[in-house]
């Protein structure tokens, strides 16, 4: 799923390209979509678009009128800069918002059909879908750490939860905890001060670093291969790789569709993580440290 870096760096393209520009027309290909009613999707045909805005994991493209689009990726939303009056064509195109200088296509793969498009009117409208998470670069230290203390939850859950911090999902919370020496399932209640002055500082660099590393891409060209695996990346998607800070293997919590990734060397004292379903399969023969690990490995 797109998070604030990727986000960031869509807005910025998009800025050049639709920022002043009427919007001429909107071409849907699938009516599942369009999630709202009023205002009616016609209105912003032909309305000049003045504002973009990031919406926690969404993009705000404001138009005359107090209007906005706002768009949900999801997981596999992608959006495409296209030549004026490109087609709509092919099973994973949804929408199409056209543009005297182009038009921008939004594609969903796969047969889950859960990017989505709100019409919303005002600053109210905006506030009406916004999960509420504390923005990181808007707070400081003590609203950072009330945010994610409103429930004792692990530092993964916590960070990945729209609700407690916005713009934050699987990928750069891998690398956020990466950053500031944690454990993904060290519960929140149980940090100390400086703990939590580290996890807020690794959040901003983290998160800082990603924004203008993909800003300088989408300045060359439209951000066409959003992803969540980047070879940059120290630890998330890197299983089995070495960790680029202590050379220990990278290792991984599997979970429905998602993974967390983790090295056990620099966040867990050497402490191997259980993995819901091979620790279930396994019992009491799991490893818990790194050294049980390789002997596992050489049966």
């Amino acid at each position: 799923m797109p998070e604030l870096p990727d986000i960031a760096a869509y807005i910025s393209a998009l800025e050049t390209r639709v920022l002043g520009q009427p919007l001429e027309h909107v071409r849907l290909a699938s009516v599942f979509l369009l999630r709202t009613v009023d205002p009616p999707l016609s209105t912003v045909e032909g309305s000049t678009v003045v504002a973009l805005r990031r919406v926690g994991k969404r993009i705000a493209i404001g138009v005359e009128g107090e209007i906005w689009l706002v768009l949900h990726l999801m997981i596999a939303g992608r959006l495409h800069w296209k030549p004026p009056q490109a087609k709509l064509a092919g099973r994973n195109a949804l929408a199409a918002f056209d543009f005297p200088s182009g038009t921008l296509t939004l594609t969903e793969a796969g047969s889950k059909r859960r990017a989505s498009l709100h019409v919303v009117r005002g600053e109210e409208g905006l506030y009406s879908i916004d999960p509420g998470g504390v923005e990181v670069f808007e707070t400081d230290l003590d609203g950072f750490r009330a945010a994610l203390t409103l429930e004792n939850r692990t530092l993964k859950r916590a960070l990945t939860d729209p609700r407690l911090v916005s713009g934050i999902g699987n990928a750069y919370s891998d690398e956020i905890l990466h950053a500031a020496h944690m454990s993904p399932v060290t519960l929140t209640h149980k940090l100390k001060p400086d703990e939590w002055k580290r996890l807020f500082a690794a959040t901003k660099s983290t998160l800082s670093l990603w924004t203008e590393r993909l800003r300088k891409e989408a300045e060359k060209s439209f951000p066409e291969g959003v992803t969540a695996f980047r070879p940059e990346m120290a630890v998330h998607g890197k299983f089995d790789q070495p960790c680029p800070r202590c050379g220990e293997k990278v290792q991984r919590i599997r979970y429905a569709d998602n993974e967390t990734n983790y090295c056990a060397r620099c966040q867990t004292g050497g402490k191997v993580l259980a993995d819901r379903s091979l620790s279930r399969l396994l019992g009491k023969d799991w490893p818990r440290t790194l050294d049980e690990l390789e002997a596992l490995k050489r049966r």
